[in-house]
């Protein structure tokens, strides 16, 4: 190295890092979190730390906290430059999780991570984000930006998304109160949302397809890349007006793994499998995968990605509040009593 070489002046952008395309991101986003405010949130955006009341309406409020990612989706929409509706998905995945306990989603913070800030493609990334956080009724409160050179390949970014909510501590929904003869309800998905996408990719690869081919009137590339469906908005009305039981958000692990975990010990839940219409996405999945009809079942929705399990006699109430808050329901099965070594979900 030369005494030239050794003598200049480094800078944090010499070594990667760009601290002003940083807070050119932070200006791009501030709008789109501005619409995202809730009466509660008293500092923000831009803040060391973001400052959030609870309502006042509680009067035993219980904080319920979730997180997540996207998972392999985001390598899909690395590869096809699709990057407005990632943020839906980061979002939906923790909302969806904390209502299923009956919390109202109060703010969302998020973290970005790439080795080398792009600003037209991370406020493409946010602004989705603050889109998913108004669909929740959440606020976007804050986040981090990280730029970490040589951690990530070019063109690539990760992504964490954290939600907090509250729920009345005498509300919340736990399972505990499902008993034999009620009703279960499967909410439509909106698509695969962000769940098996490892195995949707080696489906795309080892087949070679072609995204931009048509699948029941929409390109493949739109039919997998459609954002999670959040469910917050037509559940808590549900939750207000109804004695809801149980609530299974329907993720890694499908319908066999993720109804059970709200079920009692003693019960298990018989699932009438032609009671919803599986949608093409996943009949095609399963035909260019050759995939066997329990693995489906155990990795992708399969068309529901909600679960709500209420009383028999609630069942009508609950099927119309639903259709009336815009979802598209089925009842698909029962609670029955489980026999020992039973298992705790079934098919019929």
């Amino acid at each position: 190295m030369s005494t030239s070489d050794r003598s200049k002046s480094l800078t944090y952008r010499d070594a990667g890092v760009d601290i002003d395309a940083g807070d050119r991101l932070v200006e791009n986003i501030k709008p789109y979190a501005k619409k995202t405010l809730r009466p509660e949130v008293l500092a923000g955006i831009g803040g060391f730390g973001a400052l959030c009341r609870i309502p006042a309406k509680y009067r035993e409020p219980v904080l319920v906290s979730g997180t997540d990612g996207v998972g392999t989706k985001l390598k899909l929409a690395f590869e096809l430059d699709r990057h407005d509706t990632i943020g839906i998905d980061l979002v939906a995945m923790s909302v969806n999780d904390i209502l299923v306990q009956g919390a109202e989603p109060l703010f969302f913070l998020d973290y970005f991570a790439c080795g080398k800030l792009d600003v037209a493609t991370a406020t493409r990334v946010v602004t989705g984000i603050a889109a998913g956080c108004e669909q929740a009724g959440c606020a976007l409160i804050g986040g981090e930006t990280a730029e970490m050179p040589g951690m990530y390949p070019a063109g690539e970014y990760d992504l964490a998304g954290f939600a907090v909510g509250v729920v009345e501590k005498s509300k919340i929904i736990d399972g505990s109160t499902i008993a034999a003869g009620d009703a279960v309800f499967g909410l439509a998905s909106s698509g695969a949302h962000s769940n098996g996408f490892s195995l949707i990719r080696r489906i795309i690869t080892q087949n070679k397809l072609d995204l931009s081919a048509q699948l029941d009137g929409k390109t493949l590339s739109d039919l997998i890349l459609a954002p999670t469906r959040i469910y917050v908005k037509s559940v808590l009305p549900l939750i207000e007006n109804l004695p809801v039981k149980g609530l299974a958000h329907i993720t890694g692990g499908g319908l066999i793994d993720n109804v059970p975990r709200i079920l009692p010990e003693q019960l298990c839940v018989r699932l009438e499998r032609g009671s919803w219409p599986q949608p093409a996405l996943f009949t095609w999945l399963q035909q260019q995968g050759n995939v066997a009809e329990t693995e489906m079942l155990r990795v992708f929705n399969c068309g529901i990605g909600m679960v709500a399990i209420v009383a028999a006699k609630h069942a009508h109430a609950a099927s119309e509040l639903l259709r009336a808050a815009g979802e598209t329901v089925w009842r698909i099965g029962a609670v029955h009593a489980r026999a020992p070594g039973e298992d705790q979900i079934f098919l019929a």
